[in-house]
Order: C-alpha cells, then structure tokens, then sequence
C-alpha cells in the first residue's frame, strides 16, 4: 500500500502556552473524502489551522507527500498543494467574485492558466460565473461558501481542506454545498473535511475520526460511525 497523503502523528498543539490540542493522530489518503467531526470546541479546527501552517504545533508531526511539513509557514503550503478554506469563508468582502477567485490563483502567472481554471470552477458553480462581476458581500451566505470553496479550488490543489462549510447555512443549502465537494472528488481533490453536522459530512465522506476535547475518541469507515451508537448518540440525537 502506497504511503497516505497526508500523515498526522501524535500533534499536539497551544494557545499561549495552554494544550488545546493532546496527541491527534489521523491519514488521509489520495482520492478520499475523510471527514474530522465532532461538537463545536473540540479541536477541530486547530487542527486544520495547524495542518495548513497557520499555527505551528509543540509535538507531534504533519508530514504531506511524504515529506515533514510541521513548520512550513501557509503560503508555502499552498504552492506544496494544500489549499485551506477556513470556518467563516473569509473572502475579501468589497471585491468581485472574480476578483476573489483570481486571488486563489495568485501563485501562478500564466493568464491563460487562470482563465482556464476560472472555466473549472465555473462549471462546478455556474452561479458564480453569472454572479462574477458581483460584489462578495452582497451574495447570499450559500453562494458565498461557494465562492469560498472554488476560490481554494483555484491553486489546483492536490488537498483541498475545508473547515464548517456549514456554519450559518440553512439546512437545504448545506445539502447543495456537500453535493458540490462529492463532485470536487470525483474530479480527483482529495479532500479533508471538518465539519459539526456529523451525519452530512459522514454521508459524503469515506472514513472518519471524532474528536473530543482535543484527542481522537473513534475512526472508522464513514459507514461504521454512522452505524456506531456512541456517535448518534452523542451528535445525531438519536
């Protein structure tokens, strides 16, 4: 079996000194969705953040391509082929949708690379290439994430990483925007998903790891956890 993706061993990881983050250890392997899930505050998306090089952890090691890249700082991680779209879609607010997207792209120089990718992401999202010449601020929050989503989709990653694509979407529109990252797979992005409704992100999903408070609690088939009493009854309600 050739060797994962990306490979998390034993990180561990602060705020100001205080462990947030107490031996998270989890693989992705090419061609998957794997979704981190569990309840708001649990470490969730510190792990993304230090995965994507925004935070550095104090142990532990994130190794990509088979190559350790625990201190590598964000913006070099983008050209090593992870793109990260953090919780709150964080687009640039005042600028086109366009403008947006062509910022996702900055690492590269050729324009008609770019156009070709803009054609890309617009056949994932046809609303965005109707909306392209729209201020961000002024879409609905769904077609906002979507914006996100296809701005990370413009680095031409080989892992897209997607942290609360859910948060303040309605219900219907989280379906949509879960469809879209089913279909970003099946184009061929690995992607690693965190995500506090458990059972959408399972149902897109391959395999899964829960955490709790900062450790892996349970990982397994998507199928297994969703299957698993322990993890509907604890986030499903069930």
């Amino acid at each position: 079996m050739s060797e994962p993706m990306l490979q998390v061993q034993d990180l561990r990881c602060a705020y100001d000194g205080v462990p947030v983050i107490f031996g998270v250890s989890l693989e992705v392997n090419r061609g998957e969705i794997v979704a981190i899930v569990g309840a708001n505050g649990a470490g969730k998306s510190t792990t993304m953040r230090t995965i994507a090089g925004l935070m550095h952890p104090v142990g532990g090691s994130v190794r990509f391509l088979g190559a350790d890249v625990s201190r590598v700082p964000a913006n070099q991680m983008i050209r090593r082929g992870i793109s990260y779209v953090p919780e709150g879609r964080r687009l640039f607010a005042k600028l086109s949708v366009r403008e947006n997207l062509e910022l996702g792209a900055f690492a590269e120089k050729d324009r008609a690379s770019v156009a070709e990718r803009l054609e890309e992401v617009f056949s994932l999202f046809p609303v965005l290439k109707a909306r392209s010449a729209q201020i961000a601020e002024t879409m609905s929050g769904g077609e906002q994430q979507m914006c996100a989503i296809a701005r990370g989709l413009m680095s031409r990653p080989q892992l897209l990483m997607l942290d609360e694509l859910s948060l303040g979407l309605m219900p219907s529109l989280v379906e949509k925007v879960l469809e879209a990252v089913a279909e970003i797979n099946r184009r061929g992005v690995t992607v690693l998903l965190v995500e506090q409704m458990v059972q959408e992100a399972l149902e897109i999903a391959h395999r899964g790891y829960v955490i709790q408070t900062g450790r892996m609690v349970q990982s397994g088939s998507a199928k297994d956890l969703l299957d698993s009493e322990e993890v509907r009854k604890a986030y499903m309600g069930m």
